[in-house]
């Protein structure tokens, strides 16, 4: 991180992101996330809840052709100026996950959502907030991106997302199963716990279905992973 001419600014990977007031800095996720998006030059590529644009900038420097959709104002601002700082071109787009693509197709969708569950009533609209709550049990959006990947899928297309262990990769498969789409784990960390999960552990526990906390009073580390579902 560093500070130059007034705006927060995050080096990775060769680029240099502005990181504006009211969105957050890139977290162990966002790069566990980066570092394992593959594209091939010239496939066109859909991510969904854009952030800062890292994982765009980063898609469209190795040549792919990349839409971003975002629902905070903020982080379409951030991602078009992003990609103009590092001489690439993505097209960010303003809008609720598939709304602002109605009628495409791609050959990549990847995501990397917001999904710690969230208890009743802690919900909050500010963007920091809505980077990280993913609804009671963490699925919310990624339930939706799932939902909606066949469709905007080219044949043979893939769909990309990252989870928290304690949200189940039975879980996850069988979601893309029931779609007709082939699921694999493409990666898998061990990362910390997240801070803010500290707070909601009780909730969590009760939406940990696999039982992936069990038998541990508090969890120092959690298991993250990126799983891929792959159009027939």
């Amino acid at each position: 991180m560093s500070d130059l001419d007034g705006v927060l600014t995050f080096a990775y990977r060769g680029c240099l992101f502005g990181v504006p007031d009211g969105l957050a800095a890139p977290k162990k996720g966002s790069l566990f996330f980066c570092r394992n998006v593959a594209v091939v030059r010239g496939e066109r590529v859909l991510e969904i809840g854009g952030g800062l644009g890292l994982a765009a900038v980063l898609m469209a420097r190795a040549g792919a052709r990349v839409v971003v959709t975002d629902v905070v104002p903020e982080a379409v601002e951030a991602i078009r100026a992003n990609a103009r700082r590092n001489g690439v071109a993505v097209d960010a787009r303003l809008g609720d996950c598939y709304a602002p693509v109605r009628g495409e197709r791609f050959d990549l969708i990847c995501t990397n959502p917001p999904q710690m569950p969230t208890p009743p009533g802690r919900e909050r609209a500010d963007a920091t907030a809505l980077a990280d709550n993913g609804g009671i049990d963490g699925w919310m959006l990624l339930e939706r991106i799932i939902a909606g990947a066949p469709e905007h899928l080219a044949p043979g297309g893939r769909l990309l997302f990252t989870i928290f262990g304690f949200l189940g990769r039975r879980a996850a498969f069988a979601r893309l199963e029931a779609l007709g789409l082939t699921p694999s784990i493409v990666a898998a960390e061990t990362q910390s716990f997240p801070r803010i999960g500290y707070e909601r552990l009780e909730h969590i526990r009760s939406v940990d279905a696999e039982g992936t906390l069990a038998g541990v009073a508090v969890p120092s580390t959690v298991e993250r992973l990126v799983i891929e579902g792959r159009a027939r």
